[in-house]
């Protein structure tokens, strides 16, 4: 008798404690050692703010720090629960061969379905550390089984699964979520009785000290530059009053073109100008043919003549 199985479990990784390259300014330790308290307490921690302002980073930085197997899950509206649960995906076969008689050889062979653990029942059934980031992006009923691993912890799972139908989660089970705010578009509103379950920590911009440090680490540019480039992103923030003022992602953006185009940030250089223009002028809803793009422009050599002169350049 031979038995081969098909099967693709989800798969964990484990994070290096020292994370290179992330930032830890006051404003930063202080998120990080809250929210080891919120998850070592046990509850689940929850970022939630604008595109661009390290969530996921923050996720997992203080996965990290947990020590355990992280499994990460992003949100799709095409998220049902059986991804997240599991489901009779792959198949075991079965192939046997009767030789009873000399002369005669028989071939029985058969496929039956094979029940496949996914990401949330892998890391309740082990203990890891869940990322689920932009959850808020899957459908409220593929989230529901949430409610009773966060709560009771507990996770139902299907009768199909040929095993017990509850599974108790590991006691050092720990959930990290990631939302944008509910007017992006592709979120969508999550159950009150989830949110409910949580420990909601809003996030905003950086202060400036943290910004510089980040474009600095990120893209890898002078404490100068990247000060300029954060101080003519900030003044530009300053200007929105929507969703698409500009983030750290930006500066980091602008300093990674100046590192490869061997700029700087003065107004001499053409290329970091150009930078600015380009990045900054993508954050907005103008296209080419709006009048207000001429005040747009206006609006951005302005702020960069007034930022490089101030460091006297």
């Amino acid at each position: 008798m031979n038995e081969n199985f098909l099967v693709a479990e989800a798969t964990a990784i484990q994070l290096n404690k020292n994370q290179p390259g992330f930032v830890k300014t006051p404003y930063v330790q202080d998120l990080v050692n809250w929210g080891l308290r919120y998850l070592k307490a046990g509850f689940p921690l929850h970022f939630q703010g604008p595109a661009g302002t390290g969530k996921s980073s923050l996720a997992m930085h203080l996965a990290s720090q947990l020590e355990k197997p992280v499994i990460l899950i992003h949100g799709d509206d095409e998220l049902k629960t059986s991804s997240l649960v599991g489901e009779m995906k792959g198949f075991r076969r079965k192939k046997e061969m009767d030789n009873f008689i000399h002369s005669v050889r028989k071939f029985t062979e058969e496929e039956t379905p094979f029940w496949i653990d996914n990401r949330l029942t892998t890391a309740c059934k082990n203990g890891f550390t869940l990322i689920y980031d932009e959850f808020t992006r899957a459908r409220p009923e593929a989230n529901n089984v949430l409610l009773s691993v966060l709560e009771e912890k507990i996770l139902d799972l299907p009768a199909s699964r040929g095993q017990d139908s509850y599974l108790k989660v590991h006691p050092d089970f720990r959930a990290i979520f990631t939302s944008n705010p509910a007017e992006y578009a592709g979120t969508h509103t999550s159950q009150d009785a989830l949110r409910d379950r949580m420990i909601t920590i809003n996030l905003g911009h950086y202060d400036r000290e943290t910004e510089i440090q980040i474009c600095q680490t990120r893209a890898n540019v002078s404490r100068q530059d990247a000060e300029r480039i954060v101080d003519i992103v900030r003044d530009f923030r300053k200007t929105r009053q929507d969703k698409n003022s500009p983030t750290i992602r930006a500066a980091i953006m602008i300093g990674k073109v100046l590192k490869l185009c061997k700029a700087h940030a003065n107004t001499s250089d053409a290329d970091f100008i150009r930078a600015c223009f380009d990045v900054l002028k993508s954050e907005t809803k103008n296209s080419i043919n709006n009048p207000d793009q001429s005040k747009m422009e206006t609006l951005i050599s302005d702020l960069i003549k007034r930022n490089c002169s101030y460091y006297g350049l």
